[in-house]
């Protein structure tokens, strides 16, 4: 490769795991064709059992990582995972619109309003949402919240379909240009419909609902192979649809690892071994 490949910025917390945060980003991101940036908000002490601990990096070094890649390498789209607190909130947003990254500027902008892990620790401080509602979702390009985020966001419980599309509507409310609602925890609908909303038409992205526990690190799968068509130029419709069929593709072929959930694959997207054990 002789030119520069499109380069996607990740801001978000490690998963010592390896099944989420910025490793599922750095993953998704070589997978679909593009360069991973990141700017690391936390370092977490976490398996299939639980986040056990954490430390969170200084709010500064935070948005000093943003403004470092930004000027020398270029980002062509960006998104958030684990932003820990306020004062990391408040600082990102003020790098972000610095480097031209938010929903009226040149570089799409991801939130994926991660705030508690798989088995339910809190991943924001207390003032956290309140940073996350009045900074991030107004210069969100594209809000891509879970049904339980959608709880914490709205106050809305979604049960159905229909409901989605009442969730859909406050959030866009709230601020962002799109908004992407994950149904991946409607458990009790055969299929998985997520459904983006533009402030005027919805399109729905219709898909199987596969048989397997091991679905660790499906919603950063998702937002940032979204966060990768766009970097690649995509439209948000065509994005959007890139990014479900490459998530419906992960958790197919997720596997076991540790002793609960394991997490999705990426390895599909790998090609084939040209060669054995004995060449």
């Amino acid at each position: 490769m002789t030119t520069r490949p499109p380069a996607a910025l990740t801001i978000a917390g490690s998963d010592s795991g390896g099944a989420a945060g910025l490793q599922s980003d750095l993953r998704t991101f070589l997978t679909c064709g593009v360069h991973g940036l990141v700017a690391v908000t936390a370092v977490t002490v976490q398996n299939t059992l639980g986040v056990h601990d954490r430390a969170d990096v200084p709010a500064r070094i935070v948005s000093g990582q943003i403004a470092a890649v930004a000027a020398d390498m270029g980002v062509d789209a960006a998104k958030t995972g684990m932003l820990a607190s306020a004062d990391i909130i408040h600082e990102v947003a003020d790098a972000c619109d610095d480097a031209g990254i938010g929903r009226d500027a040149r570089v799409p902008f991801v939130v994926d309003p991660v705030a508690a892990s798989m088995t339910g620790h809190p991943l924001f401080d207390d003032g956290g949402l309140t940073a996350l509602r009045e900074r991030l979702l107004p210069r969100a390009t594209v809000l891509t919240p879970n049904l339980d985020e959608v709880r914490l966001l709205t106050g809305m419980d979604v049960t159905g379909r229909a409901q989605m599309r009442d969730a859909a509507l406050a959030l866009h409310e709230l601020g962002p240009r799109y908004v992407l609602v994950k149904s991946g925890h409607l458990v009790q609908d055969d299929e998985c419909v997520d459904l983006l909303y533009d402030g005027s038409e919805f399109v729905e992205l219709p898909g199987p609902r596969h048989d397997t526990p091991h679905t660790h690190g499906a919603g950063d799968a998702m937002a940032s192979a979204l966060t990768a068509g766009l970097a690649r130029g995509m439209t948000m419709v065509d994005a959007a649809r890139f990014a479900k069929a490459f998530v419906t593709r992960a958790v197919e072929h997720s596997y076991p690892m540790g002793a609960k959930i394991g997490p999705v694959s990426a390895f599909w997207r790998l090609a084939p071994e040209e060669f054995g054990p004995d060449s």
